[in-house]
């Protein structure tokens, strides 16, 4: 989105928070044509991407529309651990609801639920799920 958007003069529209240290590297937007036209796989890689994050979107409106929030938040957390590498996540539940597009006390209830279930632990701005 950043590459298009200067491609066109405009700003970006995208948000992104770093989760990790992270090195980013900038490039004048003046040499994004030309990049293109001298290293044509690069627009491939951007095409890749972009099917990549479309497919990801369609998930995302699928589990909103199909998937009820208890299962769309166990996946979350899941999917977080395989991220992080690590069995337990610090986050609190306001950071959860503000991922998943919900109140913060809906995802307090369900996660109390969950850890008298036995499928998360839970401890001061850190859960695991087990």
């Amino acid at each position: 989105m950043p590459f298009l958007g200067g491609l066109h003069h405009d700003t970006s529209k995208v948000k992104a928070i770093a989760e990790e240290e992270t090195e980013i590297l900038f490039r004048p937007i003046d040499k994004a044509s030309l990049l293109i036209n001298e290293f044509p796989e690069r627009l491939d890689h951007i095409f890749r991407l972009y099917y990549k994050r479309f497919e990801e979107l369609l998930e995302v409106v699928n589990a909103i529309l199909f998937k009820k929030l208890d299962e769309r938040l166990l996946n979350f957390l899941k999917r977080k651990c395989e991220m992080t590498k690590s069995q337990t996540l610090y986050v609190t539940h306001e950071q959860l609801s503000n991922e998943l597009g919900t109140a913060r006390a809906v995802v307090s209830r369900l996660l109390k639920q969950m850890e008298d279930a036995g499928l998360v632990k839970l401890g001061r701005n850190k859960n695991s799920p087990m």
